[in-house]
């Protein structure tokens, strides 16, 4: 946890002052996760960053647990709560490779920019189905770098700025590989779209209201 923390503790200020990149898709991806929030609705968010999207999506729902590995964004984040008047979300420093929660208890878990930052996705969407309720609603938004002939050119930048500590450890996939290994962690999925730069597929699964 250490390492990865150390490189996105760096990040953090310039990361928690860049505009989002698009806007417009930005938008939509909102409005689309609302589509499974309730006002009762428990939610998970991993890989939460600096905070921003939680607390947009507070006044939608019951509560938001909102965890990151760096300890820096979740300053970042906290230091917001105040000023927006939020007293729904809890941020903590947690990192979702080997992360556990309780079983069952979330409606909804959000895992957006981070499936292809971590070591293990498939472990953590694991524990992502088991930590939700029965029919929970796993929400993903994932830069797929195998769409874009412009990043499988730099291909073999990313292990050694990864080594020198400059760039996190990022897999590279399709979308159609990410969509499968949800699927094959027992997700259906039930919203599947990708905005006009083509690289980034959001995709929400649903588990199945009974085993």
């Amino acid at each position: 946890m250490a390492d990865k923390a150390k490189v996105w503790n760096k990040m953090a200020d310039k990361y928690s002052r860049q505009p989002i990149a698009n806007q417009k898709a930005y938008e939509i991806k909102l409005d689309l996760t609302r589509e499974y929030f309730t006002p009762e609705s428990n939610v998970l968010e991993f890989g939460c960053g600096t905070g921003s999207t939680a607390i947009l999506h507070a006044p939608y729902v019951k509560y938001i647990d909102a965890i990151d590995v760096s300890e820096r964004m979740i300053e970042i984040a906290q230091a917001k709560l105040a000023p927006e008047g939020i007293d729904n979300v809890d941020f903590a420093v947690a990192d979702m490779d080997t992360f556990k929660a309780t079983p069952g208890t979330y409606d909804v878990a959000l895992g957006l920019n981070i499936l292809h930052l971590l070591d293990d996705r498939m472990s953590a969407m694991s524990e992502v189905y088991k930590a939700l309720k029965p029919g929970g609603y796993f929400v993903s938004s994932t830069a797929c770098l195998r769409e874009k002939w412009m990043f499988r050119l730099l291909d073999p930048l990313f292990p050694v700025m990864h080594a020198l500590g400059q760039w996190p450890r990022v897999s590279r996939m399709t979308a159609k590989r990410l969509q499968d290994d949800i699927e094959a962690i027992g997700f259906k999925t039930v919203h599947y779209w990708q905005p006009g730069n083509g690289f980034v597929a959001f995709i929400v699964g649903q588990k199945p209201e009974t085993s």
